[in-house]
């Protein structure tokens, strides 16, 4: 029973505040847990009120019973009755035998109806009993006492009295605990709403800067009023539109870089087509000029194809959403190796490799290393050396071309940039780009230098993962 009367309170509760604003709801759960203090409070204070009260009464009618058992004592034995006035004391008096018979206080209008109880003291002569009843639309109580006149002549002296004044009192106490009470939650709701709306402003105004956002598509940062936990909440949110604002602007770039780069082949191919398409009408062009327009265009087609490759690995995450796996970058970089082999047949590669165990995803991380050798091939001379140690974690690269000017070092990894030794070289601008990203990815990063009696220097480094030991 109780079960299910609670299952149906929280159900009505959670009908009540849902659909409600935050702060109303912790108005509401506030007003409706002193409510139900108030209620449980009030209600023990009251039974506890009217518990003493009625005890403290049931003490003084005992005491009057007692008082009067001498006079009605002295009536009985004298076989009189109870024809001699006794004072009552502005109660009904009777004695009862214990054979069941009443005998009313000849001084009194009503009669006091005598019961069980009653005769159980007149018979038993031990202790005492108190209850409440009715008379002509009053309310009294009724307390009896046993009295023991001769050996063979027991009776039980009954005494009430209207309780109107402690029926007073309690009324006068339940409409204090009612009205304290009510305004009690009032006050406490209409704090915890004010309090609530106070301590959610934070809220409000990151909720407002949230859709500011998806309105304007302006990332303003929000201001922060405070250390607390809201404050740290406003921050960590000024970071994120920090970030959105610093990818923003690196799209933007990205996009103007990739712009201006497609232009160049587009226009030199768009130029080539237009000759095509003007010989063919006017057959201007020279026996063989024709072919090594063609030849041009498939280079341009070449590297168009290969500028639109870089950009794609260089944009996507897809490296970022995939777990990372354990590997040798020793195994790695071996097979970068056999294919910068390819490019430069000619050219003679010192490879030292030592066992380094990472978490990195394969594909990509050998695209990083294989654009730095590609940069090492593309820059050394045909007999030249190129230098691969992997050591310590570490993966260093040293070609023997003319080195990296000290002012192009700070810019080496930027997009889209090409100094003026690789401006006329085959490339994108791409590929040491994608050697920093890939790097940054894996937590590692990556450093150009140059080394002295060679060429550029180029140092890949990755966290090496713990091996596993003997009992994994």
């Amino acid at each position: 029973m109780i079960g299910s009367w609670w299952i149906r309170f929280r159900r009505g509760v959670t009908r009540l505040i849902s659909g409600q604003s935050l702060q109303w709801r912790l108005a509401l759960l506030t007003g409706l847990s002193v409510a139900l203090s108030v209620i449980l409070v009030g209600s023990t204070t009251f039974t506890v009120t009217r518990w003493s009260l009625t005890d403290q009464l049931d003490r003084e009618l005992t005491s009057v019973a007692q008082t009067a058992s001498a006079a009605v004592a002295t009536a009985l034995d004298s076989n009189e009755g109870l024809t001699a006035s006794i004072d009552a004391t502005n109660g009904l008096l009777a004695v009862v035998s214990a054979s069941g018979v009443v005998q009313q206080n000849p001084g009194q209008e009503q009669t006091l109806p005598v019961g069980p109880e009653e005769i159980a003291i007149a018979r038993l002569q031990s202790g005492s009993s108190a209850r409440t009843l009715d008379i002509d639309n009053v309310t009294y109580r009724v307390v009896s006492v046993p009295l023991r006149v001769s050996v063979d002549q027991s009776y039980a002296v009954v005494y009430a009295r209207p309780m109107g004044a402690l029926q007073s009192t309690l009324g006068s106490l339940w409409i204090v605990l009612v009205s304290a009470g009510l305004l009690g939650v009032g006050a406490t709701t209409g704090a915890a709403l004010w309090t609530a709306r106070a301590v959610l402003a934070p809220v409000r105004r990151l909720s407002q800067a949230v859709r500011s956002v998806t309105q304007t598509d302006e990332l303003n940062p929000i201001r922060i009023y405070g250390r607390d936990d809201l404050g740290e909440l406003t921050q960590s949110f000024n970071k994120m539109l920090r970030s959105l604002q610093q990818s923003r602007e690196q799209q933007r770039q990205l996009i103007a870089d990739a712009g201006h780069e497609l232009r160049t082949p587009l226009t030199s191919m768009r130029t080539n087509v237009e000759l095509l398409l003007a010989d063919e009408q006017s057959g201007m062009l020279p026996e063989g000029a024709r072919g090594e327009v063609l030849g041009d265009v498939a280079a341009q087609l070449g590297e168009f194809s290969a500028l639109v490759g870089d950009l794609v690995a260089l944009t996507r995450d897809d490296h970022l959403q995939r777990p990372h796996e354990p590997l040798d970058m020793s195994d790695v970089t071996e097979a970068a190796i056999e294919r910068a082999r390819r490019r430069g047949p000619s050219i003679n590669f010192d490879v030292e490799l030592e066992p380094t165990p990472v978490m990195a995803d394969a594909a990509t991380l050998e695209r990083a290393i294989t654009n730095l050798l590609d940069n090492a091939v593309k820059f050394s001379p045909p007999d030249g050396t190129i230098v691969v140690h992997l050591v310590d974690g570490a993966l260093t690269i040293i070609d023997s071309g003319p080195g990296i000017e000290e002012s192009d070092l700070p810019l080496i990894f930027d997009r889209f940039y090409r100094s003026d030794k690789a401006r006329n070289t085959p490339g994108t601008g791409l590929g040491l780009a994608i050697v920093a990203h890939t790097a940054e990815a894996h937590g590692g990063s990556v450093k150009a230098s140059n080394e002295a009696g060679s060429g550029a220097k180029f140092v890949l480094r990755l966290p090496v993962a713990a091996e596993a030991g003997p009992d994994a």
